[in-house]
């Protein structure tokens, strides 16, 4: 099934766009499920409307192409990180966008690893609830409670929506480079999103956990975080980044759907049209 339904699918050759499926979530710790997130993304896309009403065009038209779910690795989660990293890097190499449907947020590292093979002056814009900063977690450097610190190691991140964080995670941010604005400062300041955007220059790559928005509109997510983000807040800050920057790949993760509640299944799809919208002209 191509994501948005479209038929006939566009070729590979043809797309702008290139949605991977990862159903992968073997180190997630409080609430699994997000490996059925890419399934249900793809599902409630079909059931969008192709026409963006804000941005007034056909997104789809510049050719969005669907692959087939990367094989899950159960060795553990550094196996999955170097599959990730294989396949994303064939796609930028085509020079098209990945857009990669997770899955956990282990995930995202290797597809950052890829792109920045191409981009070496990449930059990563992190919206999450949590800080991922950790060394290691449960014995694995590769956890999803480590990405943000891996990622850190490669290249410049930019965190936003923040709320929840270890004692070595506070430690930790500041004594390194990492930018990190909470939830509570993006409630607090008028011009949070300027002065976010400040840190983004030139490529960027987008990761988006879906527990930044708050979960009374995201409660399909494996630790959901009071306090959170909303639907406009988090779309103002992607169309900005889209708008002064180059985005070069995004990936949305950790969507464990609920059974009988396919608004968040909804929501997922329309928030990475959205994006797909932003970076097109």
């Amino acid at each position: 099934m191509n994501f948005g339904g479209i038929y006939p699918a566009h070729s590979l050759r043809e797309a702008t766009f290139v949605v991977v499926p990862v159903p992968y979530d073997l180190t997630s710790t409080y609430q699994p499920g997000s490996r059925r997130g890419p399934t249900a993304i793809i599902e409630a896309s079909t059931n969008m409307e192709l026409y963006d009403e804000e941005l007034k065009k056909e997104t789809y038209l510049a050719g969005i192409h669907t692959t087939l779910p990367v094989d899950i690795d159960a060795r553990g989660p550094k196996n999955m990180v170097s599959a990730v990293r294989k396949k994303i890097s064939k796609i930028v190499a085509l020079n098209k966008i990945p857009v990669m449907l997770g899955g956990e947020h282990s995930i995202t590292f290797g597809a950052v690893q890829a792109v920045q093979e191409k981009y070496p002056k990449l930059s990563v814009l992190q919206l999450d609830a949590h800080a991922d900063l950790r060394e290691s977690y449960q014995g694995s450097p590769y956890s999803h409670a480590s990405v943000a610190r891996r990622i850190s190691e490669i290249c410049p991140l930019v965190q936003v929506g923040i709320r929840s964080m270890s004692k070595e995670e506070g430690d930790f941010l500041p004594q390194s480079k990492v930018k990190s604005y909470s939830a509570d400062f993006v409630a607090e300041n008028k011009d949070w999103c300027e002065r976010v955007c400040k840190n983004l220059k030139g490529d960027v790559f987008v990761t988006i956990d879906l527990d930044v928005f708050d979960p009374s509109i995201m409660p399909a997510t494996g630790t959901p975080e009071p306090g959170g983000l909303f639907w406009r807040e988090v779309v103002r800050l992607l169309k900005r980044v889209a708008s002064s920057c180059t985005i070069r790949g995004f990936d949305i993760v950790e969507l464990a759907p609920i059974p009988g509640n396919i608004g968040p299944d909804f929501m997922t799809a329309k928030l990475i049209y959205r994006l797909m919208g932003y970076m097109t002209k």
